[in-house]
């Protein structure tokens, strides 16, 4: 079975018809559903996804997400060992854009042997992950 990280971007992508991406994500989770790929995340994703549904949308689109779309979701809890190596990949990296969720998201999809990600962020691609199309 295929697995695939989801991130922040490819869920808002997903979420939102008025997002440039939203077509692209609808039709690329339709394939993953059809492939019954595992789609991973982490708890800093949702951390990171909750607070711009709610200060996007409003509370109710947490609500939605968390009954509709969560459920699909295998989530990685990060706890202090991802962190800190997240944090020291931040740090090395220099790169005033990228985010300790981006460089948590890139520890564990590496330590967990994710196959692809489903993201519309180009941090993902300059890191050298196998980005869904």
């Amino acid at each position: 079975m295929i697995r695939v990280f989801v991130d922040t971007s490819a869920v808002l992508a997903f979420l939102v018809p008025s997002d440039a991406s939203h077509e692209r994500a609808r039709s690329a989770f339709a394939r993953l559903q059809a492939m019954e790929a595992a789609l991973v995340t982490s708890s800093y994703v949702l951390v990171e996804l909750y607070a711009l549904l709610t200060r996007r949308f409003g509370l109710e689109q947490v609500i939605s997400f968390r009954r509709d779309f969560c459920p699909l979701l295998d989530v990685i809890w990060v706890g202090r060992d991802v962190h800190e190596k997240g944090l020291d990949l931040l740090i090395q990296r220099e790169q005033r854009k990228l985010s300790l969720v981006d460089a948590t998201s890139f520890v564990l999809a590496r330590e967990r042997s994710i196959d692809q990600v489903f993201a519309y962020d180009s941090h993902f691609e300059q890191e050298g992950f196998a980005i869904l199309s």
